[in-house]
């Protein structure tokens, strides 16, 4: 390796991450949507990228917010997508400090000195961290900015080499924080960018940080494949009635609470990982529908559930769901049944509680009830979150239909990320034992340790570039009540469907005040490692 080419590197990863941290970019602000175009002119400025085609493309008609994406020629068609956000999550947690949230160096002092007299192990742990001197603070700076530096430093390492086998692609998203729009953007473009400018794509690296509360060893990975994320939802219908005589009613809330129960850490819905257990679902909010006090007990009941997995495809997922739902409403019913003491039963506990996907509440509206169901819906698309606007909406199905209560509908209540895993496509199985034997040499090349793992822990952007199965969102647009008009999402050909993984920075506590960086790893290993998968990649097979 030539030595004075590994020095570029790491100052160039490191100069990027840096301007990039400093120019905000919070998500849904007006810093977000600056970004973008800001960035562009920065590449178009840069000496390096001076033969680059370079342009941006806006989430949609009015959004503000752009990717930015810019074409790296080598020679052949063979391309090579290095792809990240880089939206952040707010910077008011910082306090006192805020005015220093994305100026890492300043940052790092003022926290070290607020931390003098830290007495938790996080805040002792971060003390120590920032007193090695191998570690840097600053918000999105780990989330995942130096990720973005590390890929641009590759960038401008090939766009300087002579005759270089291939194409890189990069591509800077907003929105992963929130609704992931940029992805959902950038990914079903992609076929149009290789037409117009002759690519193959062959594999796309994202960039997103690991974080690793320990000795970095779970955080210098390289992941295979990522976790999938759900919002299965259950609308809850009761019969109300005056508190003073609930034998003459179902309490909705009661109802939510006892399939929240059943839910909640359900092996049914845990998908595990191989060997490793995997995460169960657990419940992320449940409210009624009443508005206000008074004595008569709750009409309806709506709570979500954050559902994870790794292969399963929604449909299985809403399919075991909707048993659970089933289930704790039978075990509700029976138990009340039995606490009732009713010589002569109960009429509202000797039925089964129906359930309805949200699908099938819309089939029993007619033509004018489906009609005001789509005014209404495009009548909330705004700023609400979407699975409120996912509970109003099934709201008003439910009093189009005129059904009777007791009933639970199940949906979704937010945008779908798909598992996404390397398939046994050739492109897929390449890049697999490509990443592999980066891995295998680290410790050598890099003297730092790279690990391969199956999946990327958190929710990323993955799940639109990589192998999903699209086939997937058909079930989960017909039962997100809110997806026509606030998700805008296309059901066909809206995933890239590309060979992905993920190789990024590793560091601690981002989304805290303490988020800080590994800089060693970062702007050191990181960048040798990326520039030799990709030139790895890029060279014809069997070269």
């Amino acid at each position: 390796m030539n030595r004075d080419l590994a020095k570029t590197l790491p100052e160039r990863a490191s100069s990027w991450a840096m301007a990039l941290t400093e120019q905000k970019s919070v998500t849904g602000t007006q810093d977000e949507a600056v970004f973008g175009p800001w960035l562009a002119a920065q590449l178009r400025e840069n000496p390096a990228f001076s033969h680059a085609d370079i342009w941006t493309i806006e989430v949609g008609p009015g959004d503000g917010r752009h990717c930015v994406a810019m074409l790296l020629r080598g020679t052949g068609c063979s391309t090579v997508l290095l792809t990240g956000h880089y939206d952040t999550v707010a910077t008011r947690d910082y306090g006192e400090l805020e005015e220093l949230a994305t100026r890492p160096e300043a940052l790092t002092r003022a926290l070290r000195d607020s931390l003098a007299d830290a007495d938790t192990p996080a805040a002792r742990l971060a003390l120590a961290d920032l007193e090695s001197g191998q570690f840097l603070a600053g918000r999105g700076l780990l989330d995942m900015k130096a990720g973005l530096a590390a890929g641009l430093a590759v960038c401008a390492d090939f766009a300087e080499s002579a005759n270089v086998a291939g194409n890189l692609l990069f591509i800077a998203v907003p929105d992963e924080e929130n609704n992931s729009a940029g992805a959902r953007k950038a990914a079903p473009a992609l076929p149009g960018i290789c037409e117009q400018h002759g690519l193959d794509l062959v594999a796309a690296v994202n960039l997103d940080a690991i974080a690793d509360d320990g000795d970095g060893s779970k955080g210098r990975i390289i992941a295979l494949g990522t976790v999938g994320k759900l919002l299965p939802t259950a609308y809850v219908v009761g019969v109300p009635t005056h508190s003073g005589f609930p034998l003459n009613g179902i309490n909705a809330a009661a109802l939510a609470g006892s399939i929240a129960a059943r839910v909640e850490w359900a092996t049914e819905l845990t998908d595990h990982c191989g060997s490793s257990p995997g995460t169960p679902p657990s419940l992320l909010g449940i409210r009624d529908g009443k508005t206000g006090y008074d004595v008569t007990t709750p009409a309806t009941a709506f709570a979500t559930f954050n559902v994870l997995s790794y292969r399963r495809t929604p449909d299985e997922v809403l399919d075991r769901f909707d048993r659970l739902c089933a289930e704790a409403a039978s075990n509700l019913l029976g138990e009340l049944k039995r606490r009732s003491q009713a010589p002569e039963g109960i009429a509202n506990l000797v039925r089964p509680v129906p359930l309805y996907r949200f699908e099938a509440l819309v089939e029993h509206l007619g033509p004018q009830e489906k009609h005001r169901l789509g005014a209404y819906s495009a009548s909330i698309a705004g700023d609400l979150p979407l699975p409120e606007k996912c509970r109003l909406i099934t709201e008003e199905a439910w009093d189009l239909s005129r059904l009777a209560g007791p009933a639970i509908v199940t949906g979704f209540g937010s945008i779908p990320y798909l598992p996404t895993n390397l398939s046994n496509a050739p492109a897929a199985k390449r890049l697999k034992a490509i990443a592999m034997q980066i891995a295998r040499g680290s410790a050598e090349r890099y003297g730092s340790t790279i690990a391969c793992a199956d999946y990327f822990a958190g929710i990323s952007d993955m799940s639109f570039f990589g192998e999903a199965a699209e086939s997937s969102l058909d079930i989960v647009a017909r039962n997100t009540p809110a997806w026509k008009d606030s998700v805008r999402w296309p059901m066909r050909q809206a995933l890239a469907n590309v060979p992905t993984i993920n190789i990024g920075p590793w560091g601690r506590d981002y989304h805290t005040p303490l988020e800080r960086l590994h800089m060693g790893y970062a702007f050191g290993v990181l960048p040798q490692a990326i520039r030799d998968l990709c030139a790895t990649l890029l060279q014809p097979s069997g070269s």
